[in-house]
């Protein structure tokens, strides 16, 4: 059995005593594939230090983060552009909008998740977008690229089983993650209702955490909990999830793997 993390920052400062076992505790538990989002300049440096560490499992991505989006998004913007322009990645991302936290630059927000778009258009990558308290208005700014190849999928799917079949109808996957396993959970719902040929797995790390560990740090081990409970969910095996949604990753992300 080979599952996929098709989004966890595995470089941040929570990793820095323990990245090398962390990683491996992944790889123990099956989880052999990592794919690694960009936040901003500032982070950079720790992304591509763990993905040249580890080039057999994890891949790296490039864009900029909708909080890290700032007066400064020109030369970020610039930044990204010209990355994706000499580095192989395997994705935009992470990009897109939130009105969580601060809507003071949303309209700066739409200008970067527009262009990041363009980029993903220009290069043939999958597109992930992060949508925090904006799913709406991130369904019509990617609507309004409709028929022009764009693929990807909505990391870390915050909406309802109608806004689920608007995005797969776009063309996109769902990334399901620890949300899924918490009580109450409309993102059960989802999980529940959504084909599997819809859906690729993700934790998020190291947000995010699912139960039974929900209260700690989260890692990449941590997507068979994820596996299972949607496995649960559907009422098939942990291992016809993984085999359907590890290959729903590769298709999308295209990374020179094994499946053996």
């Amino acid at each position: 059995m080979i599952l996929v993390d098709t989004h966890a920052h595995l470089y941040l400062e929570d990793y820095k005593h323990d990245q090398d076992e962390m990683i491996q505790r992944s790889i123990d538990n099956d989880v052999k594939y990592m794919l690694i989002p960009h936040i901003d300049t500032r982070t950079s440096a720790d992304l591509h230090r763990l993905c040249n560490n580890y080039p057999q499992h994890c891949f790296p991505m490039m864009g900029l983060h909708p909080t890290s989006v700032k007066e400064n998004y020109p030369e970020e913007l610039t930044f990204i552009e010209e990355k994706l322009s000499t580095t192989h990645y395997y994705a935009v991302g992470e990009v897109g909008i939130d009105l969580y936290w601060d809507k003071t630059f949303f309209e700066e927000q739409k200008i970067c998740f527009i262009r990041q778009i363009e980029l993903s258009l220009k290069h043939d990558l999958p597109l992930v977008i992060h949508t925090r308290n904006s799913i709406d208005e991130t369904v019509e700014i990617i609507s309004s690229f409709t028929g022009k190849g764009l693929r990807g999928v909505f990391h870390c799917f915050p909406g309802t089983i109608e806004q689920a079949e608007k995005v797969i109808e776009l063309g996109f996957l769902l990334g399901l993650g620890g949300v899924v396993s918490y009580k109450n959970s409309e993102m059960a719902k989802v999980a529940a209702a959504i084909s599997l040929n819809n859906i690729i797995l993700e934790t998020d790390a190291p947000f995010l955490t699912p139960a039974p560990k929900r209260g700690t740090r989260n890692e990449s081990a941590y997507i068979r909990f994820i596996a299972q409970k949607i496995a649960d969910l559907k009422g098939v095996s942990l291992e016809k999830v993984a085999e359907i949604t590890t290959n729903n990753a590769l298709k999308l992300f295209r990374f020179p793997v094994s499946l053996t």
